[in-house]
């Protein structure tokens, strides 16, 4: 099996994404990004500078060592200038995140991890939109990532928009649709209204991932991808997982 960045080469994206119509689209798709990927790396630092696969298990206790480092304020110096130098030829992340567009989740900072790592996409509610999961797609099937994290945090506005149900203007509305059936999950549950949709969301995005993906679930069945969802606590910087 041809590989790139220690993962699946173009030749098996197709058959990894199965033959569907929406299949054969993602892959379309990830072949025109692999070609750009391919294009900046040079053969050189194909051969020499391609760090090891890191597995799923690894890579969360990466990412959870990282935050507790953030949440002790031991930070470690990860994002400097050599480090913008050492990975201008190509990117080699170990991770993907699907976290919420909030300003106060920069997931770089809070999982103490530096430039090059992580493979982060961010979008309100860390809703897995068409787009959200194409660049997951890309991220785990093209770029070798092994590990999906979703991150929602407490006290998120669109889930708290969700569970109010109220009309909303412009496309805000949109997002907010994408995360009401998991407000229904939990709707008669006791407690904070939204702090339960916020733990029912991420849950219901990660399954969301795990089974509208013909590439994810492919790569899930293999045992080459885990996907998994944690909470991020604005109080005290702490990401607790939840599946």
């Amino acid at each position: 099996m041809s590989r790139i960045n220690g993962f699946i080469g173009r030749r098996n994206l197709l058959k990894l994404a199965g033959a569907s119509g929406l299949g054969l689209a993602a892959t379309s798709a990830g072949a025109l990004l692999w070609g750009a990927q391919e294009a900046v790396v040079p053969q050189s630092a194909q051969a020499q500078g391609r760090p090891p696969a890191i597995d799923a298990d690894t890579a969360l206790k990466r990412l959870l060592d990282g935050n507790k480092r953030f949440v002790e304020d031991k930070r470690q110096n990860l994002q400097a200038k050599l480090r913008l130098q050492e990975t201008a030829a190509a990117q080699f992340p170990f991770a993907s995140i699907l976290g919420c567009a909030d300003s106060r989740f920069p997931a770089e900072i809070v999982l103490d991890q530096g430039l090059g790592d992580l493979f982060v996409v961010r979008v309100a509610g860390n809703v897995a939109s068409q787009t959200a999961i194409g660049s997951l797609e890309f991220s785990t099937a093209v770029l070798g990532t092994q590990l999906i994290l979703v991150i929602g945090h407490e006290r998120c506005g669109a889930i708290a928009a969700a569970v109010e149900g109220n009309p909303l203007p412009g496309r805000i509305g949109g997002v907010v649709e994408e995360i009401k059936p998991a407000v229904r999950r939990v709707r008669n549950r006791p407690g904070d209204a939204v702090d339960n949709a916020v733990i029912a969301n991420i849950q219901y995005q990660v399954e969301k991932l795990k089974e509208t993906s013909t590439i994810l679930s492919n790569l899930l069945r293999e045992g080459k991808l885990k996907i998994v969802g944690g909470r991020y606590d604005l109080d005290s910087g702490e990401l607790l997982i939840v599946t």
